[in-house]
């Protein structure tokens, strides 16, 4: 039987596809993308079992007070966190609010469905390699996950940075060319070169490593060159 889940993410792109995929394995997906800072009163208002609520930085002070408010009046709603690799206290903030599980915005789909289910049952939805490699890094601090993205920033040019942000944002090839003023042709080139540049196969892929690094919000909106000191 289908969970009736909502997924609300900042970023269209990445909220649309999963909606997407979740609808195709027969889900009843209610919305599909919304600002955070209007994600409670949305999810208040749709009322789903689940819903999947996206966060680009689990560490930051308050970013989990949709979920509180989410709980507060909705008790019944299960809220399942969507986030990069969380440190132990991205973990422990979003259960403290009131979330009943943790999700990687890379986990496959199957991952996100066994995290639904048991969400729906009012089990705790967290992987267990998550908790380990969770506290691993309580015990042994990795490099900052802002460094990540940086090392990734400096592999790309300005005009590669738009192009990122807009392919995040969901615009297609025929919008970037009108965004930026440029050939269809030659927007498809910078696509591809900045997903050779970034290791990945596919838009979503790059879309969801530039989340999970921190990478889009170093970079400025489209037309206003990226927020990157040092670059040229």
């Amino acid at each position: 039987m289908g969970v009736r889940v909502m997924v609300v993410d900042e970023h269209r792109l990445l909220a649309e596809a999963l909606a997407s995929a979740l609808k195709l394995r027969g889900h009843r997906v209610l919305a599909a993308a919304a600002p955070v800072s209007g994600a409670a009163e949305l999810v208040i208002s749709r009322a789903p079992e689940v819903c999947l609520l996206g966060t680009a930085s689990p560490a930051e002070p308050g970013v989990f007070e949709p979920v509180a408010r989410i709980r507060r009046e909705r008790p019944q709603i299960a809220v399942v966190v969507l986030g990069p690799v969380p440190s132990p206290r991205g973990i422990a903030a979003a259960f403290a609010a009131g979330a009943c599980g943790y999700v990687r915005q890379d986990e496959r789909i199957e991952g996100v469905e066994r995290a639904l289910a048991k969400a729906r049952a009012g089990e705790a939805a967290v992987s267990p390699q998550l908790l380990q490699g969770a506290f691993a890094e309580l015990l042994n601090p990795a490099v900052p996950p802002d460094d990540e993205g940086s090392r990734l920033l400096r592999l790309l040019t300005p005009r590669e940075i738009e192009v990122l942000v807009r392919v995040a944002e969901g615009e297609d090839t025929r919008l970037i060319a009108a965004g930026m003023e440029i050939a269809p042709s030659t927007a498809r080139t910078h696509v591809q070169r900045v997903l050779m540049k970034l290791g990945v196969g596919s838009r979503l892929e790059a879309a969801a490593l530039a989340a999970r690094t921190g990478l889009l919000d170093r970079a400025a909106p489209p037309g206003q060159g990226p927020d990157f000191p040092g670059r040229p």
